[in-house]
């Protein structure tokens, strides 16, 4: 046997350890996020959950790369005239009429076919042993629980239960400790991924969903199957810089390096900054106006991509909002035998739908608040259709070697806060400088926020507020390193194969390169 190098970061230490160690006990980067990703839908959970989505991009020995799409879909029964009818204009963002099919779990499973080498219930043993001896609340879970805007969830019992024990909202270093949770991934160990979607976990889920008043079904989670595609790809420098497609918005990202390009933008994080977020502004309202999920709505992609470079903003409607936080999680891995992963997974906003189910400790997410229910819209809700999804992995290659891989929470600002973080990586900097740097984002990104409002961290360079300042934008000043500007993980590989990693300072993540034995192929 030889030994390899290996990369992992994740938002939560606790995952990034547990990663880790499935490389140490002989798999490979698909093993690492699987397993990191698990134990933060348990140490996460405003963040991720079992009852969530995944959206990944995966590269193989081979040098092909894929895109998993793993998002889940509406019930069958579903219907926009009643929503309509019981909701007015937009969905609700908490509840059971919020809540698709969870996607991850039959993900985690999709992903193991493309070269896995640990046994499923290996993947899965972290995430049980966490989840039924605790761990410490940390401080990104603790700041949300205390926040005023999630306060409403603790009406539910079954949600206090495990946030509030005792009576006592938990704390920062309090243990969090699941164990209906942990007694669902023993079963999922046990008897597969498919009792998540057609066995007794389903019905018990169904059983809980529907007492909530969601028209999901067993047949809803038992039919449901991800979709792997190619993906989004574009050359950038002498990168081709790939992408997740619709129904993610992966094509903003596409688009604004195409626009550097196509506007000579030469100092796009400095001078030239006011015009690089007016081509993120620009993807935005394409992506509320035009994507949607391409096997039920007509979807352009290469119009999406490159069509209109100029601003395509004029006559938004540009309210000021109230953002919920929370979100996503990030998670970037890659092995000297040449698999690399960008794994991206949510519960959408804080804590999601709200709903746990006592019976199984999963916590469901809120992705189908993303559905229209104007009857114009592509988006438009309907029977087996996804949402328009924020998840987007993203990964670069040079001459078919991985070179970037990058994985972000951050909401509508996703695409912004990959491509600043990329931007960075092309002129030189190192892997936590880049994902370090101050950030600028335009959009809903935080309370208050507008369509075309620009949101940036107090340490932004000179050079780009007095382009700003120039261009008339009046920003929302942050502080450095906010959680609101998103979560970033990363791995870089130069040209010699020398990984370097490096996990956000604004989460609670960690990051590292390993030496790992090569244990044959798998």
């Amino acid at each position: 046997m030889t030994t390899s190098t290996a990369a992992l970061a994740t938002p939560h230490a606790l995952a990034t350890e547990a990663g880790l160690q499935a490389y140490r006990d002989g798999g490979n980067a698909i093993d690492a996020a699987i397993t990191a990703a698990a134990v933060l839908t348990v140490v996460y959970p405003h963040n991720v959950a079992l009852g969530g989505d995944l959206i990944a991009l995966i590269r193989t020995p081979d040098g092909a790369v894929r895109c998993l799409n793993a998002s889940g879909w509406a019930g069958a029964a579903v219907d926009a005239a009643g929503l309509r009818a019981r909701h007015g204009d937009r969905l609700p963002a908490r509840g059971a009429h919020a809540v698709t099919v969870p996607g991850g779990v039959r993900g985690w499973e999709t992903l193991r076919t493309l070269g896995s080498r640990l046994s499923w219930a290996d993947t899965l043993r972290a995430a049980e042993e966490v989840a039924r001896a605790g761990a410490p609340v940390a401080p990104s879970l603790a700041a949300h629980l205390a926040d005023a805007e999630n306060a409403e969830l603790f009406a539910a019992a079954d949600f206090a239960g495990v946030f509030r024990p005792g009576g006592r909202v938990l704390r920062a270093g309090d243990p969090l400790v699941q164990t209906r949770l942990a007694d669902t991934f023993a079963a999922l160990r046990h008897r597969g991924g498919d009792d998540f979607y057609d066995g007794e976990l389903a019905e018990q889920m169904v059983s809980y969903l529907r007492a909530a008043g969601s028209v999901l079904t067993v047949d809803d989670f038992a039919a449901f199957r991800p979709e792997t595609v190619d993906p989004l790809a574009v050359d950038f420098a002498d990168l081709t810089v790939h992408t997740s497609p619709p129904s993610t918005h992966g094509f903003i990202l596409s688009r604004a390096l195409r626009a550097i390009v196509a506007l000579g933008l030469d100092d796009p994080l400095g001078g030239d900054l006011p015009a690089l977020l007016r081509t993120f502004e620009g993807g935005n309202v394409l992506r509320e106006h035009v994507l949607a999920d391409p096997r039920l709505a007509e979807v352009d992609v290469e119009a999406l991509v490159s069509a209109g470079l100029e601003d395509v903003s004029e006559g938004v409607t540009r309210a000021a909002t109230s953002v919920p936080r929370g979100d996503t999680v990030g998670v970037a891995a890659a092995d000297g035998d040449g698999f690399a992963v960008s794994l991206i997974q949510s519960v959408f906003y804080a804590f999601g739908s709200g709903l746990v189910d006592p019976a199984t400790g999963v916590l469901f997410h809120n992705r189908g608040t993303s559905f229209s229910l104007d009857p114009m819209s592509p988006n438009v809700i309907a029977p087996h259709k996804r949402p328009v999804h924020t998840l987007m992995p993203v990964m670069t290659t040079h001459a078919g070697e991985v070179r970037h891989v990058l994985a972000t929470m951050g909401g509508q600002g996703q695409p912004q806060i990959l491509g600043q973080v990329l931007l960075r990586a092309v002129d030189g900097a190192t892997a936590d400088a880049a994902v370090g740097a101050p950030r600028a984002i335009v959009g809903t990104q935080v309370d208050g926020a507008t369509v075309d409002s620009v949101t940036v961290e107090r340490d932004l360079a000179d050079v780009a507020m007095a382009a700003l300042a120039d261009a008339g934008v009046e920003p929302i000043v942050v502080p450095p390193h906010t959680d609101d500007m998103g979560h970033t993980n990363v791995v870089f590989i130069d040209q010699a194969g020398t990984m370097t990693a490096a996990s956000d300072p604004r989460s609670d993540g960690a990051a590292a390169v390993v030496d790992y034995v090569r244990r044959g192929t798998p």
